[in-house]
């Protein structure tokens, strides 16, 4: 039994017809883009690493020359992944290793792979923008008492930096929520892949999309300020009590200009 021409009916009528669908969607959505952040935030983190790597005159000329030549294989993955969709990317990889290699993907996996390598590009750029935030006086404190530069990463710039780079780490997951709509191409069970399915078997697109942006809307919204709330958890309280002040026994210091 179909609805009449009433358009609330008809929204009505695909919700309570095609919500597991919906859920699948959604669900499957959300776990491509998480795995695919997380996944591409470690990607980021490491090139990060690897392209602030010191090198100077100094350094041994082989050790200089592996260097460049790894910064520029690192360099000319970030500028293909970058330039390029990863729609197009989605059909190369996907279509590309079945028909080179003869290696068939299951779709989800193939989409977490595309998603993670697309995203390890951005944060790539992302970390190095916030390891380069951090004061080079830090870095040149650290080589003074003898940590080497991963060790200076690991305890020192890293932890200052993530707080820089967190902002846009929350953005690219965001982002990853809308873009994994690409994945159709390659066949993936997404949100916008079922309910293209669902718009063509009721031939009511109008009312199916409505229904799939406000699901995207939910998804994104919840997630902005989950994390926005873990940003400002992060930032600490506006206000710091240092006890045992050669002053007075106990003091406070407020943050000018934060809530």
């Amino acid at each position: 039994m179909t609805p009449d021409n009433s358009f609330i009916e008809w929204v009505y009528f695909i919700w309570q017809n095609n919500w597991p669908l919906f859920v699948i969607g959604a669900r499957n959505t959300l776990i491509i883009a998480l795995s695919g952040t997380i996944i591409g935030f470690f990607i980021g983190i490491v090139i990060g690493i690897i392209r602030t790597i010191p090198i100077d005159h100094k350094t041994h000329p082989l050790l200089r020359t592996g260097y460049n030549a790894v910064n520029f294989i690192l360099l000319s993955y970030i500028e293909v992944f970058r330039g390029t969709p990863m729609m197009v990317q989605a059909m190369v990889i996907f279509y590309g290793a079945a028909m080179v290699y003869g290696i068939h993907l299951d779709p989800i996996p193939a989409g977490i792979f595309i998603v993670s390598i697309n995203t390890g590009a951005y944060m790539a750029e992302i970390v190095r923008g916030g390891i380069l935030s951090v004061d080079k006086g830090q870095f040149e404190a650290a080589h003074s008492i003898g940590m080497t530069h991963t060790q200076t990463m690991a305890f020192i710039v890293l932890p200052q930096a993530l707080r820089n780079i967190l902002p846009a780490t929350s953005n690219e997951f965001v982002i990853n929520i809308k873009d994994t709509s690409v994945l159709s191409v390659i066949s993936v069970t997404e949100l916008f892949f079922n309910s293209n399915s669902v718009a063509g078997i009721n031939y009511r697109y109008f009312e199916v999309f409505l229904i799939t942006c406000i699901i995207y809307f939910i998804m994104t919204f919840t997630v902005t300020r989950l994390l926005r709330y873990l940003e400002v958890r992060l930032e600490g309280p506006s206000v710091y009590t240092i006890h045992g002040s050669q002053s007075v026994p106990e003091a406070q210091i407020r943050i000018v200009g934060k809530e």
